[in-house]
């Protein structure tokens, strides 16, 4: 099996590594097949792909766009995207000058139970400041001792009805769908399993994605059992949809799946690779 990585993030957005740091990791990792996908940013596939080159690991352009559904957030993952494609460069612009805005919410509810300094110190973790998040106000509550790990802070304080959260609108998923596929890439469904979304509402996102033209389902990553692999295997031959794969790597130690650590695809799947406009170095079969 071909060691690829579909999904990772840099120090760009919430990731821990520098983009030069991540593709080295992958490198030693034994991955192949890497996509840079930062949130709402693409500054820094430039520099990934010119490490990428030296390494002999094949670089698929990648973003992860921030989308209000509902009422709720989804991620939608660009792969084999042109990050020159001014609508997408734009409308990605236009998602992270709500980030400030959202920052200063939370840091206002944090402060309502007690904790003070959280924006000053959300932001010591970021590298640029346009795309600071929720995993940088993790950080440093884990820094504060508030949480022993990125992960229990999020349960503990940045998830819908906890203490610190506070709801944004980002872009529409028409929006995100229309810039990834101007661009000539593919729209792929973050890790589907993480929204808790129930048979009827996840029908319904997946039925809307595919109609506005999506591409794939994220089936293997790292918030999925081996339950859901299988389900949303599923869900992506039902719906003639393609299957991806990706770590969501955000640095060691903070991560369930390292670089080079995917499990493979569940039987039957049709990976979103086979169909990427890039030139690949190496025969990509599943």
């Amino acid at each position: 099996m071909l060691n690829i990585d579909l999904h990772c993030h840099s120090s760009i957005s919430d990731g821990v590594l520098t983009p030069t740091q991540l593709v080295e990791r992958a490198a030693q990792r034994g991955v192949a097949t890497l996509a840079l996908t930062d949130h709402d940013d693409i500054a820094g596939l430039a520099e990934a792909r010119q490490i990428a080159e030296t390494k002999s690991i094949t670089f698929i352009n990648g973003v992860e766009i921030s989308v209000s559904w509902r009422g709720r957030t989804i991620h939608i993952v660009g792969l084999d995207i042109d990050p020159d494609y001014a609508p997408l460069v734009e409308g990605l612009a236009q998602v992270r000058t709500g980030r400030a805005q959202r920052a200063k919410n939370i840091a206002a509810e944090l402060e309502k139970i007690g904790i003070s300094g959280s924006l000053e110190g959300a932001y010591t973790f970021v590298g640029v400041r346009s795309l600071i998040g929720r995993t940088h106000f993790a950080r440093f509550l884990v820094e504060q001792g508030y949480a022993k790990d990125v992960k229990s802070v999020f349960k503990k304080y940045l998830v819908k009805g906890k203490p610190g959260y506070t709801p944004h609108e980002w872009a529409p998923l028409s929006d995100a769908i229309n810039w990834i596929r101007g661009s000539g890439g593919r729209a792929v469904i973050a890790h589907p399993g993480r929204y808790d979304l129930g048979k009827n509402v996840l029908n319904d996102l997946l039925d809307e994605f595919a109609a506005l033209g999506g591409s794939a389902i994220e089936v293997v990553t790292s918030s999925h059992t081996h339950e859901q692999m299988q389900h949303f295997a599923r869900h992506a031959k039902d719906r003639n949809l393609l299957a991806s794969c990706g770590s969501d790597f955000h640095g060691p130690g903070e991560s369930h799946f390292d670089l080079g650590q995917l499990p493979e695809f569940p039987l039957g799947c049709t990976p979103v690779w086979h169909h990427f406009k890039t030139s690949f170095t190496t025969e990509l079969t599943y």
